[in-house]
């Protein structure tokens, strides 16, 4: 009776929001959770560069479009499910989603959605609750469930805590120095070995 949850952006893909910078040259949507904790302020501040350049929903989507996992993500994946059941908890949006989560062959993905007008501006977003990463490992320890996690950023520090063992993978040094509790490690085999580590089973390494 044990889950993993998972950030993805960061954790088994690249930062949506920083490809779209590079891709627009835009450096302010380079901004993530790690720079900006507030995740409110970060998202007002996105939405309204994207009506300053006039751009929209499609032209994110193309971008994602593109986009692949992480060097090592997909194998990392295979893993945990034959092991593991997997919940993919993020501060992604499930318009942006779709063509990553193919391609990590449909992980369960608990996120958000924005709001998109008729014309393709993206003019607001909905939380699907408040500290939903927290909220839903609640949620699991009510049903039982010993709850690994791992994330890379600020907004992933309360799953962190919530869960039985919280680990930091592929976090900034800002991050790792002010949450020296969670062992951080950047590979995915160190990962694994973390995640065999906490588990209350005899997992094959």
């Amino acid at each position: 009776m044990e889950l993993v949850c998972l950030d993805l952006e960061g954790v088994l893909v690249p930062e949506i929001w920083i490809e779209f910078a590079e891709r627009t040259g835009i450096d302010e949507l380079r901004a993530t959770t790690r720079d900006i904790p507030d995740y409110d302020v970060l998202m007002r501040q996105r939405l309204a560069l994207l009506d300053q350049h006039g751009l929209k929903i499609d032209d994110i989507q193309r971008v994602i479009a593109d986009m692949a996992p992480l060097e090592g993500a997909i194998e990392f994946v295979e893993w945990l499910r034959e092991h593991f059941q997997l919940i993919i908890l993020s501060d992604t949006f499930y318009e942006f989603s779709h063509p990553l989560m193919r391609q990590l062959s449909w992980p369960t993905l608990f996120c958000h959605r924005l709001v998109v007008e008729a014309d393709g501006r993206v003019s607001d977003y909905k939380l699907r609750q408040k500290d939903p990463k927290r909220a839903s490992v609640k949620a699991f320890h009510s049903l039982n469930y010993h709850i690994i996690a791992a994330g890379d950023s600020y907004n992933d520090t309360t799953m962190l805590e919530e869960a039985d063992v919280g680990i930091l993978f592929h976090a900034p040094q800002n991050v790792i120095d002010e949450f020296p509790q969670y062992a951080a490690v950047q590979e995915y085999d160190e990962l694994k070995q973390l995640i065999i580590a906490a588990s209350e089973r005899d997992i094959p390494s």
